[in-house]
């Protein structure tokens, strides 16, 4: 019963996001599996949380002109696929490419792609840090619940082009990562909107997307080594 109502609820998010014919029936195998295999690195396993923690809060990015136009995507520290998997099956123009440190994540993001079929997706088992043939490819890097602001926007900067944008997942907004991030960004060529509220499925709270656009080239020095982004991050 409660996979029944699952598969209502996929169809209104699809619905409500514009996403291709098949892409209700992508997002429930995505679902599906999420809640079936033992080895997902979630706890979130329950169908309907899945569609509201997971796909739900994911797909809300599809609010933003820079993720509806992306051609080319990084999803850091994708986890079991999120993002960066919703966002490759509502978008199948564009190449999306989730970028993850943790082996056994990256063969669950293996699993997780060729059950949703999504053809444009594909998994880097990496740091970010330690990645040089993503430096400036991608005009959209995501990242959900994966470090500070300011930080995010150290593991990001190198790989965007100029023009491309970051956008971060946050809870609330607090002042002082905001001056923070702030700061980092005027040293990575990134230039800090204002966080923008989103709902993604009702009776969420304290949701917002952060977007960082990048003004101008990344000076050389970044990315620095592995861990130096966590160890002193920029910002103060």
């Amino acid at each position: 019963m409660r996979a029944h109502f699952a598969v209502a609820d996929v169809a209104t998010l699809a619905l409500r996001f514009g996403l291709p014919p098949d892409g209700g029936g992508r997002l429930f195998a995505l679902l599906d599996l999420v809640a079936s295999d033992p080895l997902a690195p979630t706890a979130v396993r329950e169908h309907g949380a899945i569609v509201n923690d997971h796909l739900a809060d994911s797909l809300v990015a599809l609010d933003l002109d820079a993720v509806r136009g992306a051609e080319a995507i990084a999803d850091l520290g994708a986890g079991a696929g999120f993002p960066g998997l919703p966002l490759a099956i509502a978008l199948p123009h564009a190449r999306v490419t989730l970028v993850e440190s943790v082996r056994r994540k990256c063969e669950f993001i293996d699993r997780a792609i060729a059950s949703a079929g999504a053809a444009n997706a594909s998994v880097v088992c990496e740091r970010a840090e330690a990645w040089p043939g993503g430096l400036r490819q991608f005009d959209l890097v995501t990242a959900r619940a994966l470090a500070p602001l300011p930080i995010v926007a150290e593991y990001a900067a190198p790989l965007l082009v100029v023009g491309g944008a970051l956008v971060a997942w946050r809870g609330r907004v607090d002042a002082v990562v905001d001056a923070a991030s702030r700061r980092a960004a005027a040293e990575l060529g990134l230039r800090v909107l204002d966080p923008i509220a989103v709902t993604p499925y009702p009776g969420a709270k304290h949701r917002h997307l952060q977007l960082l656009v990048k003004v101008s080239e990344t000076p050389r020095r970044f990315p620095r080594r592995p861990g130096i982004a966590r160890k002193r991050p920029l910002g103060g």
